[in-house]
């Protein structure tokens, strides 16, 4: 294989908090000082989701652009993709930071959901949710990100998700390349394996591109096979707190560094950010 993979970095998420890992990200300054690491660890693309001072999540324009300030103020070139995810807050809400600060790139759930957390241990869900998407929603979400040339990114929690895409590129709402990111061992969605990747890979449309996001300790393995079919790949705290041999990592930079030591170890070369951008047809911006 040839195709240079691309490293995307999560930095934060929303339901991750110090208690459980010291080191999330909070602050616009904090957030950019952590895309900073991730960005000379190797990654071209910074997933973002807004936080208020005290963790919890923020959904404001005002915060967003902070963000993204702070960012662009150390790393001009990197491409932004800010979430839409949210659950109890109307459409408008979910994209106006999108339709304000035209990112680069903006992550759209594919889908309708239960979203759980479960503890074997305690015999307990800590979370249980259900992350509503339907069609209707996604239609105007992609008719926003239209306006303002922002390119979706797809996530996929399970393997139907993908067949959610094929209406809307019917529609001409979507235009190839079309990105897919396989979100893997979320309860609810598909879980980690090898197979699930394959059959995932396989079921893509014609002209796509694709990354695999795992969540959990079980991520390198899922990130593993991911570069050795070709796809590119997503690592950082939001997604799983811990290096490979175990450690809890103390920054999305080592998290980065990891999974850019396995892209090499496994034969592949780590894509630029200008290398990413022409990957994936989006020119920086003025």
């Amino acid at each position: 294989m040839s195709k240079k993979i691309i490293i995307s970095a999560s930095l934060t998420g929303v339901l991750a908090n110090r208690k459980q890992c010291p080191y999330i990200p909070y602050t616009p300054e904090e957030i950019a000082e952590e895309g900073r690491r991730a960005v000379e660890a190797g990654a071209s693309i910074l997933h973002i989701h807004a936080r208020n001072p005290d963790g919890s999540p923020a959904y404001d324009i005002e915060t967003y652009a902070r963000i993204h300030e702070e960012v662009k103020k150390r790393n001009p070139d990197v491409m932004i993709n800010y979430s839409t995810g949210a659950i109890n807050l109307s459409k408008e809400e979910r994209i106006h930071h999108i339709t304000a600060l035209k990112p680069d790139i903006a992550a759209l759930n594919m889908g309708s959901m239960n979203y759980g957390i479960y503890s074997a241990k305690d015999k307990r869900f800590y979370h249980d949710f259900v992350f509503a998407n339907p069609f209707h929603e996604i239609i105007f979400y992609l008719e926003k990100m239209k306006e303002v040339g922002t390119r979706p990114e797809m996530e996929v929690f399970d393997n139907g998700h993908i067949n959610n895409a094929l209406p809307l590129i019917d529609m001409g709402l979507l235009e190839a390349p079309y990105n897919f990111s396989f979100v893997m061992g979320v309860l609810g969605g598909i879980p980690h394996s090898t197979a699930n990747i394959l059959h995932q890979s396989r079921s893509v449309p014609e002209g796509s591109d694709w990354q695999v996001i795992g969540i959990g300790r079980k991520q390198w393995a899922s990130l593993a096979v991911s570069i050795t079919l070709g796809g590119n790949i997503r690592a950082g705290l939001e997604d799983n707190f811990y290096l490979p041999e175990g450690e809890m990592a103390k920054s999305n930079g080592e998290l980065i560094a990891a999974a850019a030591k396995l892209t090499r170890m496994l034969g592949q070369e780590v894509a630029t950010i200008a290398e990413a951008r022409e990957m994936m047809k989006i020119p920086l911006k003025d």
